[in-house]
């Protein structure tokens, strides 16, 4: 559109945008596709980790710790971006963290005595476990 701008040609490039939206949106959904891989800045090369082998991300401070089997990697990358691209495969379990739900083997109480118990996700194939917010206590219910 170029100024000045009319009413009855704004709205009849409204009505054709309207006409083509829905098309070319399905046309997209191809192209629309999530990460197979993270990618990993370290020492100077890129190193590829596969979505599958992640066991759980956690923030801390402006870097994100990628735990897998062997090792932990850090990305710049917000955890809140990682959960909106990968919410089908990470459940959130605190505001620092997600794990994929597929390496929780269960959750139990753990605390220094029997009023301050949190629940804790125990996660295969690592010795740590992810402590469960109590806002996110209800997913422990469900499952």
């Amino acid at each position: 559109m170029l100024k000045p701008i009319r009413l009855e040609r704004l709205q009849a490039a409204i009505e054709k945008v309207k006409a083509i939206a829905p098309a070319s949106l399905e046309a997209l959904k191809p192209l629309q596709k999530t990460r197979s891989h993270l990618s990993i800045h370290e020492r100077g090369s890129i190193v590829l980790i596969p979505i599958e082998e992640v066991i759980y991300c956690r923030a801390e401070l402006k870097y994100v710790t990628i735990r897998t089997k062997e090792k932990e990697y850090l990305l710049e990358e917000s955890i809140t971006h990682l959960e909106a691209e990968f919410g089908e495969i990470f459940i959130r379990l605190h505001r620092n963290c997600l794990v994929a739900q597929r390496a929780i083997s269960g959750y139990e109480k753990r605390g220094d005595d029997t009023e301050n118990l949190q629940w804790h996700a125990i996660l295969k194939d690592v010795p740590e476990t992810i402590a469960v917010s109590r806002r996110q206590q209800h997913l422990i219910r469900k499952s």
